[in-house]
Order: C-alpha cells, then structure tokens, then sequence
C-alpha cells in the first residue's frame, strides 16, 4: 500500500513539473532596467513562448498593436519564402530594339527589370558578362529602361526623416541597380597623418572634398564623429560635391558609409558605361526611361540569387529595399510577367490570404511597405510570436531561422550579448526607430529548450531599452 502510495505521488509530481511556470510579470532585473528609464509597462510588448509548449511562458501587454520597426522584416520574409518559395528567383529580361548584324545592335537595348532586390555591382557586372557573351559587342541606339513591372506611389526618399541622400530611404524600383549607391571607403593614413577617401563606383559627376582629420583616440561610434553634407549643382541636375569634415580615429580601420545620391537612369547609364567598356564593348547612345515594346527579340534573361540568399542580407543586416522588394514580389506571385504590374495592395492582399490560410486572425496588423521603415506598421507582440512559432513548424524554416542574426556572431547582433552565455545560441531579429526598438526570433536556454521571444518597446527612450532587453534574454537562458 505505501509502495502505491509513493508510485502516485511520483506520478503526480511528474505531472506538476511538465506544467509550465508562467510567469505573471517581469522579472526583477528587467522591471528595474525599465524603472531606471522611466518606461512604464504600457510602453512595452513582450511574448515569450517554449516551442512545444501550450501555454506561454509570459505575456505583458502583448496585444496591444505596436510599431516593430524592422522587426516586421520576419512577417515579410517567413511570408515570402512560403508563397513563393526559397528558390525563387527575380527575372531582368534584356531585348534588342533591332536588328544584330554581326555582333552590331542597329537599334536600343532595353532592359525590362521585376524588382530584382540584388542588382547590386557584382550582379549587374554578371549580368553584362552574360550579355557580351552572347556575342553582342556594340551598341548603335540607346540604353532604355524600363520600369513598368511597378505601379506605385512616387514617394520623397525625404519624407521618412529628412535624408534623402541615406540608403534606407531608397525608394523601390522595377529596375534597381546597385541601390543607386555610392560607397565612401575611409582609409587611416597614420604615415600621412590623414584620412584617404575614395568612392566606389566613381562617377563623373560626384566630387568629394576631403576635410577629416586624423585622430589617435578610441574608434566608438565614428559615424557621429563624421559630417557628411551634400551640395547639389543647380544647373547640372545630377552632379553632387560630398564635403566630408570632422574626426576619425587610425583604430577604426578601414570603413564605409553609403549615400543614394544620382537619379536612376543616370546611374545606371555611367555603370552600364564604365562595364560594358571593360569587357570591350561600344555604346554609343544615351539613356531613356520607357516602357518595352511588344515584340522585341529577347536577348536574355538573368536571373537574381535564389530567395533562400537574399532573405539572409534583408534579415542580418536588415536591408529594408530588399525587403520593400521582397514585399511587392508576394503580389505577383511566382510567375511576375504574367501577374503585372506589382502594387502594394495586391501584396498586402496576399498576405492577409496567407494568414488566413494558417488560421491566424492578426487583426491590428498594418502594414505600409513591409520593411518596417515605417511609422504605421503595427503589430502586436502575441501575434509575432504566434507568427514565429508557426514558422518552426513550417517546411520553410531552416532559411528562415538561419535567415536572423545569430548573437555575438553576426549581423546586426555581431557585437552583442558578447561574453555572455546566450552567445550563438539566438537567433534574432532586431528592429530601431526614433522611439521603437524591437527584438525577436529563438532561443535554445541553457537546458536544451527552445523559445520564442518577442520584446517591443514604443517609447521616447526607447533607444535605451537594450539593457532591459538582453536582462529578458539572459534571465530566460538561466531559468530553472
């Protein structure tokens, strides 16, 4: 009978332990982080959730809909490599506008770009190589461009927050390449006592007039020891001078800062230029925004990186044109050319279908670009983590969790929870606004088990919420 006894009481001690703890506030640490900064808990979302576990762990106002900032990047991207696939890829289709006699072009070429989020230099090269290689070596029309595959607002780069010249403020394209970037490489001279600084890709119409002084202190945060103004020619409508002054330390190394300065087509002309030069071909033309002409022959389609690849630079290093990109090709679908033009109505249509088929009711969901650039996007902590726990059961879930950054590894979380336990053991999307900062994904605790964690903070000090944060990550690895 005692024997009986005890073997029930095992049982139900057995059966007490696999119920979750939930816990029905903030732990300590964090509560005291969030006094610290005078950020009342109404100013926070926060959903924690153990993967294989019916409950969750904790919730603090985790239905209120909140702006995620870049965070939303994880519903674009989770959305994305499930309706269209992780090998899909984005097509530029290039036609001759006549006829080719002899390797010559009597006519323009066009290119037909659909929202290839990864036209970036190397690419665009690739994609010249693969056009000279079809034994086309001169040119006798013009450079077209067309842009059609996108009917959307023609929004101010400006009007986010007063940078137009910044490159999270690119505007979507049809045909994109590069960004319409100009990268500023910084290089310490100790020898000289100065700073070299060269441009890349070096248009004629950018000057750079180099006023940095060499410093011998610490590196810290050299981007706000820089000021960078751009002054435009009023009579030359695309010709810029970048004035650089202020400070940089010989330890920072070698670095770089990118600015969006020329229109599109005049960007995309002086590269296509300068490449098709260097591989030996002749242009004699100029360029034109158009639309392409029915019947042209086609010459060749190059196809972008595989989705699976480019989910990784949007969500890493939270590249919010691509994700902007990402975000219109779910309108369309897997077949662009037949579906156009892309709109930002058809894709957030296909989105809401897509919850729906997954039977989940996100009600306060806004999205405005799915980037998270965004001062409207809104969602709720709860429906985050609903929305990444079904990710871990979806078929699309290696690229997606391999997608984040990993802590104290890499992306926007290379330098933190450095010397901590946590380190490579999260994967997690971070997000920063004026006001908002966000942070979620996974995490494996120090016994094995895997959690979902979504924190948002919508708050005037807001930007210095990342210690009640990692004081959440932290507590959650060490718990019992």
């Amino acid at each position: 009978m005692i024997g009986m006894r005890r073997r029930f009481g095992l049982l139900i001690w057995l059966m007490v332990s696999a119920i979750p703890v939930i816990a029905a506030e903030l732990p300590l640490t964090v509560k005291q982080k969030l006094q610290q900064l005078a950020i009342s808990e109404s100013a926070i979302g926060v959903y924690v959730h153990e993967i294989g576990v019916r409950e969750p762990l904790l919730t603090v106002n985790a239905d209120s809909g909140m702006n995620p900032a870049s965070v939303m990047k994880l519903l674009t991207t989770y959305a994305g490599l499930e309706l269209l696939g992780p090998a899909y890829t984005w097509p530029t289709i290039l036609y001759a506008g006549g006829p080719i006699i002899d390797g010559v072009l009597h006519g323009d070429l066009v290119i037909k770009g659909y929202g290839d989020p990864k036209l970036d230099l190397e690419n665009f090269w690739l994609l010249i190589h693969r056009l000279r290689q079809t034994g086309l070596h001169e040119i006798k029309g013009n450079l077209v461009l067309d842009n059609s595959h996108y009917a959307i607002p023609d929004d101010d780069p400006g009007d986010f927050d007063g940078q137009p010249y910044r490159t999270y403020n690119i505007i979507p394209e049809a045909l994109l390449v590069n960004y319409r970037t100009s990268t500023l490489h910084l290089f310490p001279q100790p020898e000289k006592n100065a700073v070299r600084v060269v441009i890349d890709p070096l248009p004629d119409s950018i000057q750079v007039q180099n006023h940095l002084k060499l410093t011998q202190g610490t590196c810290g945060d050299w981007q706000n020891a820089l000021t960078i103004d751009v002054l435009s020619d009023k009579s030359l409508d695309n010709d810029f001078t970048v004035v650089l002054k202020g400070n940089f330390s010989r330890h920072c190394g070698k670095q770089s800062y990118m600015l969006s300065l020329q229109k599109s087509a005049i960007y995309t002309r002086d590269l296509f230029k300068r490449l098709w030069a260097q591989q030996g071909g002749l242009f004699h033309g100029d360029v034109i925004v158009g639309r392409a002409p029915s019947g042209l022959t086609q010459l060749k389609i190059y196809r972008s990186p595989p989705l699976a690849e480019i989910v990784r630079g949007i969500n890493k290093f939270s590249n919010n044109i691509a994700a902007r990109q990402l975000y219109l090709a779910l309108g369309t679908g897997d077949a662009a050319e037949l579906n156009s033009p892309a709109t930002l109505a058809k894709s957030d249509m296909a989105i809401r279908q897509w919850l729906v088929r997954k039977q989940l009711d996100f009600p306060e969901l806004v999205i405005e670009n799915g980037s998270g650039l965004s001062r409207k996007e809104r969602i709720s902590a709860r429906h985050m983590g609903q929305l990444l726990l079904a990710a871990f059961n979806s078929p699309v879930m290696p690229e997606f969790m391999s997608s984040m950054p990993i802590a104290a590894v890499d992306g926007t979380l290379r330098n933190r929870f450095a010397g901590t336990a946590v380190k490579g053991l999260a994967h997690m999307k971070t997000g920063a606004l004026n006001n908002v900062r966000a942070l979620a994904g996974y995490m494996l605790d120090k016994s094995g088990r895997r959690l979902v964690i979504v924190f948002f903070v919508n708050h005037d000090q807001a930007g210095q919420s990342r210690v009640a944060m990692d004081a959440l990550v932290q507590w959650l690895y060490s718990r019992p």
